[in-house]
């Protein structure tokens, strides 16, 4: 459930920031095929942002994270960059989550 969610956010922020490169090079640098090119990622960014969308919400329902962190980690994918900040530290409180739910208890002596 974590992997296929840091996937998607890793898909989702990389395709984020060609978009807008794609952007800056049509509407400030006035290239040739840089329409074309900022068309084609914004459908793939569109589409797969839908599953980024499910696959977060799948994981914070699991995870019962609060309304605020849900929507946060929801709308990390629409802010360029924000995807691999969320996604790192999403990561590592839930890895931190279940080493201490994996950890022995300790005996008492």
């Amino acid at each position: 459930m974590l992997t296929r969610y840091r996937v998607m956010a890793y898909v989702t922020g990389v395709l984020l920031i060609a978009l807008c490169l794609g952007m800056i090079a049509k509407y400030v640098l006035d290239l040739g095929g840089a329409a074309d090119f900022t068309q084609v990622v914004s459908i793939a960014h569109g589409w797969l942002y839908v599953i980024y969308l499910v696959f977060a919400f799948d994981l914070g329902s699991k995870a019962k994270w609060p309304v605020k962190k849900q929507l946060w980690v929801l709308l990390a994918g629409t802010v360029p960059t924000a995807a691999f900040f969320v996604e790192r530290r999403v990561s590592q409180e839930l890895d931190a989550k279940v080493a201490a739910t994996e950890a022995p208890a300790p005996v008492k002596a």
